[in-house]
């Protein structure tokens, strides 16, 4: 499991309430400890990441130990961003009388499913796909199971709209053209003629057709190039965290195999708030006792993965020490 902490960039997912950012925190402050520069972010709109440091974090970089920062992405803020560039783009070709409009559009769009997800998406691929940050490691505590495999297959989803908006456009014969190979196969780069949008592809096009094409571009060559990363096993891997329990167990065979199906690379599941063996009493050794099951089934489900665990501990989780001593157990377990 140490090679996890060797790569570029770590996914802590799971389903809410593993204690995947305890996790996420403590991994980072292991990796800073052997001098590697860490960047540790929080997506989850719950904040959760800052409550465990116990320090106020926000949308910019924050040093917490020598090696380590930590940031919060607010998702709300990142919609705002992004409508708010899109408004800007719309502003230069739309009529003065449609401008009233056009912003009651952009406040119905903040509530509209999936908003959320893709200003989210690009802030992550803008940020993974820094090569210039001064990091060696970043690790993304990401929300949980079912809004992250959201983010990894939004690029596609987004694909297919585009597609379809494009459909409507009196150009939409040249930008089909030309944005059909902006959708390689699984592994392939974008072409290499259309790396550079203002190229022979876009001539002739009136300035709002060819503007909204380059804009078009650079978003899809910005979500592929992201995935592509998030494909890449050297640079990238998922870690998993679940509970010994029913429904966590769940979810994760489901989130491991979705992944692997889309040759993911997924290091491992860690199995949190097991049991130790110094607690006792007779509702502790019931506890056990189902718990032990549901131990036996994790190693039936995810035998061909690493599957380090941590102790259920006696208080919360909270403060730089508490993380330091949950990194001695992780190191202990192999990471």
């Amino acid at each position: 499991m140490q090679s996890v902490l060797n790569r570029r960039l770590l996914w802590v997912g799971g389903k809410g309430g593993v204690g995947k950012t305890t996790v996420a925190a403590s991994l980072a402050v292991l990796a800073a400890r052997r001098n590697k520069r860490v960047l540790v972010v929080s997506t989850d709109p719950a904040h959760s990441l800052g409550d465990v440091f116990d320090r106020t974090l926000g949308d910019v970089p924050r040093r917490l130990l020598p090696n380590l920062d930590a940031m919060e992405i607010d998702p709300d803020k990142e919609v705002e961003a992004h409508l708010n560039r899109v408004t800007q783009q719309m502003r230069r070709f739309a009529a003065p009388e449609m401008m009233q409009e056009l912003e009651r559009q952009m406040r119905l769009t903040r509530q509209s499913p999936g908003t959320q997800e893709a200003a989210l998406l690009e802030r992550l691929a803008r940020l993974i796909l820094d090569d210039e940050a001064p990091y060696d490691l970043v690790i993304i505590d990401t929300a949980p199971t079912g809004h992250t495999l959201r983010l990894l297959t939004l690029p596609e989803a987004m694909a297919a709209w585009t597609d379809g908006l494009l459909a409507h456009n009196r150009k939409s014969a040249e930008l089909s053209g030309v944005l059909k190979h902006l959708t390689p196969s699984r592994g392939q780069d974008v072409a290499t003629p259309f790396d550079n949008p203002t190229e022979d592809a876009l001539s002739g096009l009136d300035e709002r057709t060819r503007e909204i094409a380059e804009t078009l571009i650079n978003r899809r060559r910005l979500f592929h190039q992201a995935r592509r990363r998030i494909e890449d096993a050297k640079a990238c891997s998922f870690l998993f965290v679940m509970t010994p329990e029913r429904l966590p167990i769940l979810e994760t065979q489901r989130a491991v195999s979705a992944l692997e199906e889309v040759k993911i690379n997924v290091a491992g599941v860690l199995v949190n708030r097991v049991i130790p063996v110094e607690a006792d009493g007779a509702f502790m050794q019931a506890r056990r006792e189902q718990e032990a099951t549901y131990l036996v089934r994790i190693d039936q489900l995810f035998e061909h993965l690493s599957r380090p665990t941590l102790p259920w501990l006696a208080t919360d989780v909270q403060g730089i020490d508490v993380l330091e001593s949950l990194a001695d157990k992780l190191e202990h377990q192999g990471f």
